[in-house]
């Protein structure tokens, strides 16, 4: 028989000022059952402080019990400093010089300190999107970027929540940095999920990591060559926006429903499509809540 299990958007935005609850339909219509909604900053205004982040963070969480009341959709929630809002708070702040740092380091590790008191409270299922810039930037932001994602590793590794990872792209040298890191961190290479990943999903390639592959419509052909050699499973998601100046952007939320039927009608496994949609999602975000 066809696969007919959960189907897994594993990083989603949404936004109240955008299609909110009407994008989530979208999702549900086209197959889906399950979300993992990862919060999205306003990027022009950051919360600076603990009571700032927790805030911000209430209202992701609210969202996502929302679209559980209205669309009886399974929503995991992953909260965290997105790099892009980091990496411009301590470039605008850097003029001060060490105050400045100073300042970036417990703006981010407030945000950090928040997201975590949600997981604690069972509000929460991981912390993410965090990691370092995807453009280029100087080398003191660079730097600190790596070190706070480092610190992050090792606070993630301790009390034993994932992290879904923002990096730059299509370098080679990225999945093997990663892998090191996390090691010397002492977290496993497989709490560490990487957002919109590569579709190439081989061990080799991976290093442990576990990929969530942006499935665009590029990506299948990748996947469907290199998933027989990815022991560590993999995930999919959209990265969906709901901004409502980029409409549908990066993928519509119809995508994944959409991509896991092309890889049904290509015979890829039920077992493979479980894992992706149901096991991984599990072992890394706690279990499903809808029956």
């Amino acid at each position: 028989m066809p696969y007919d299990g959960p189907i897994t958007d594993d990083h989603f935005h949404l936004n109240r000022a955008g299609r909110f609850l009407d994008a989530a339909q979208d999702f549900k219509r086209a197959g889906g059952t399950d979300l993992v909604l990862v919060h999205c900053p306003d990027f022009r205004a950051p919360p600076v402080d603990l009571d700032g982040h927790r805030t911000a963070y209430a209202d992701t969480v609210a969202m996502a019990a929302d679209v559980r009341a209205a669309l009886n959709l399974d929503v995991r929630v992953v909260l965290g400093p997105h790099p892009a809002a980091f990496a411009h708070q301590f470039e605008a702040w850097s003029v001060d010089g060490e105050a400045g740092r100073a300042r970036a380091v417990e703006a981010y590790d407030s945000s950090i300190e928040a997201a975590v008191e949600f997981i604690d409270e069972g509000l929460a299922h991981a912390v993410g999107e965090v990691g370092r810039p995807h453009w280029k930037v100087s080398d003191d932001v660079w730097d600190l970027s790596n070190e706070l994602l480092a610190s992050t590793m090792a606070r993630a590794a301790r009390e034993g929540f994932a992290l879904q990872l923002h990096v730059e792209g299509e370098s080679e040298a990225t999945y093997p940095d990663l892998a090191l890191m996390a090691d010397r961190a002492g977290l496993a290479r497989d709490q560490l999920v990487r957002h919109y990943a590569p579709p190439d999903v081989r061990d080799s390639a991976t290093h442990g990591i576990v990929p969530s592959v942006l499935c665009g419509k590029g990506a299948l052909p990748v996947l469907l060559d290199t998933m027989a050699e990815a022991s560590g499973g993999f995930l999919l998601e959209t990265d969906h926006m709901d901004d409502p100046k980029r409409p549908g952007a990066v993928l519509g939320p119809k995508t994944v429903p959409k991509r896991t039927k092309q890889l049904i009608d290509a015979g890829v496994d039920d077992e493979v499509l479980y894992r992706t949609h149901v096991d991984l999602p599990e072992r890394l975000y706690g279990p499903r809540s809808c029956t």
